[in-house]
């Protein structure tokens, strides 16, 4: 209940004048009119006119959902603004106004409400799960216990960036071979509707068999043509079925999670992609002042993967009973060696979470390079798959050609 009301708080717009009795105008999210009048109060403003601003039904069906990005920038715009010795309250105010994307705006504003509400800047966190996860909210939790919110904030400002830097390279990685499939999927049906019958109609005045090759393919033109929409909707079903099983089959998901770390080329890159979120995210949060044992709860389902949630859970059961983490993360045989010897020299320095930062960094320059070299080795594969396709096609439609200049 608590979520929904967090999402579904008003917008007020009002205009009045400030204490040094300047006009201003503005938009404010409060619970209710009163509760927004009493905050402009606080803030010294003289309220001469202010009402609910009412949300367009269609603004609401095009309204652009809130991104990890937008996330992440939020994070480092407060802890700049904080850092800068701006109180939190007006650090919400500031960040909002920056924000380009209306849906982002509409929760630092609710946050801020809640926390001028007497809310802590943790629980007014936890009101909007679905954009701060539990990491997120713990870490920002233990900055406010500890008085370190300024500096706490700045590491998860850093977590956050390094993150989404490392999900941007994934997805470099992964759009690349999208792009080959979407790009010969096209051009062999413009081929196939638009060229193939232009040639099918020069072929039916020669009054000769076609070859078995060039027949095929024209009979793989004649079936497009008038069945292009079945191939529509069956491309459509299989992608609306596969997305739909991911998102309400949690078996479905977990054996894409299995299948990811087998695939040639890829299954390489997405473990070393694992490897460095499990430290990032561990290091970040034991510097933090969590626990080991909470620690690793949290980087388990950092870690995106059902195989290595697991085996972090894993870890986590052998640490509470007094293990080790190295002797843990050896002994679950889904770590490289690199990765426990840093570790094993981190507990016995006392810096585990310097060493981890070290493994992180490796591993995500490890991805950088692995990206790049894909890239490198796509972009002549491109090449060839398209010049299969579209010389298979021009190959097929001039062999009837051929046959008949070497007849003459």
């Amino acid at each position: 209940m608590t979520v929904k009301k967090a999402q579904l708080m008003p917008t007020f717009a009002y205009d009045g004048v400030d204490r040094k009795g300047v006009k201003i105008k503005g938009e404010l999210s409060a619970k209710n009119m009163a509760l927004a009048k009493v905050t402009l109060r606080k803030q010294g403003v003289t309220v001469r006119n202010i009402r609910e601003k009412r949300k367009n039904i269609l603004e609401g069906l095009f309204k652009k959902k809130v991104s990890t990005l937008d996330i992440t920038i939020f994070t480092r715009q407060l802890a700049t603004m904080m850092k800068a010795g701006v109180p939190l309250v007006q650090g919400f105010e500031i960040v909002a106004e920056g924000l380009e994307n209306p849906a982002m705006r509409e929760v630092v504003l609710g946050i801020k409400g809640e926390v001028e509400g007497g809310s802590t800047f943790a629980s007014a966190l936890r009101k909007y799960p679905q954009h701060f996860d539990k990491l997120f909210c713990s870490l920002v939790e233990s900055g406010e216990q500890s008085g370190a919110l300024e500096t706490m904030l700045d590491r998860v400002a850093i977590y956050k960036e390094k993150s989404e830097l490392l999900k941007q390279k994934i997805k470099k990685a992964m759009k690349y071979p999208a792009t080959v499939i979407v790009v010969a999927v096209v051009v062999t049906i413009i081929l196939m509707v638009k060229v193939v019958p232009v040639f099918q109609d020069l072929f039916s005045s020669f009054g000769a068999d076609l070859p078995a090759f060039t027949q095929m393919v024209v009979n793989m033109s004649k079936w497009m043509q008038e069945y292009w929409f079945i191939l529509i909707i069956v491309i459509g079903a299989i992608i609306a079925a596969f997305l739909e099983a991911k998102k309400r089959s949690k078996k479905f998901r977990d054996s894409l999670d299995k299948l990811a770390l087998k695939l040639p080329i890829f299954g390489d890159l997405v473990y070393k992609a694992i490897i460095a979120r499990y430290s990032r995210t561990l290091a970040t949060t034991f510097a933090a002042g969590v626990p080991l044992i909470d620690a690793l709860e949290s980087t388990a389902g950092a870690t995106n993967n059902i195989i290595y949630e697991q085996a972090v859970m894993k870890i986590r059961e052998d640490v509470a009973t007094g293990q080790q983490l190295q002797f843990a993360m050896r002994v679950s045989n889904r770590f490289p060696s690199m990765a426990i010897q840093m570790v094993a020299i981190g507990e016995e320095s006392g810096a585990l979470d310097s060493m981890l930062d070290k493994v992180a960094t490796y591993y995500e320059n490890e991805v950088d390079n692995a990206v790049d070299g894909l890239t490198s080795m796509m972009e002549p594969l491109i090449m060839a798959i398209l010049g299969v396709l579209v010389g298979g096609l021009v190959v097929a439609m001039y062999l009837p050609i051929f046959q008949m200049g070497s007849v003459v």
